[in-house]
């Protein structure tokens, strides 16, 4: 039988010195990534360092909010509401923890393609989550 999915309660993130860039950008519908100036590659989550090349030398960068799901797995039993958590591979390289939503969770695959969708959570931020493509 299909599941399809269900609005639920966001909890707002505690949030870490420097994520309110992110979070101020969610909320206007961006999804943003870091980027190393000096090896030029992509990293999530986000952080001071690269965690490549180990420079103070990061970026924001206004990611395109397409990918795909590279491994997911169906909640149906931590609560009332089903969801779907998942990694998805940005276009830019970089892997996202997050959730597969506006679907049927029956119907998610891995190889997927995904698009940025903002979520609003507690206390109105928003988060971004990923709806299929």
């Amino acid at each position: 039988m299909a599941t399809p999915y269900q609005d639920r309660i966001i909890k707002a993130p505690a949030l870490n010195i420097g994520d309110e860039i992110y979070y101020d950008a969610a909320s206007q519908g961006r999804l943003l990534v870091k980027q190393c100036a000096d090896c030029k590659k992509y990293h999530h989550y986000p952080r001071a360092l690269c965690p490549f090349c180990f420079s103070d030398k990061t970026e924001w960068k206004e990611a395109k909010g397409t990918g795909t799901i590279y491994t997911y797995s169906v909640t149906r039993r931590a609560g009332p509401d089903v969801y779907t958590i998942a990694y998805v591979t940005l276009d830019e390289g970089v892997s996202m923890l997050t959730n597969i939503v506006d679907c049927d969770h029956d119907a998610i695959r891995i190889g997927q393609k995904v698009k940025v969708v903002f979520k609003p959570a507690e206390g109105g931020m928003a988060i971004p989550m990923f709806a299929p493509a």
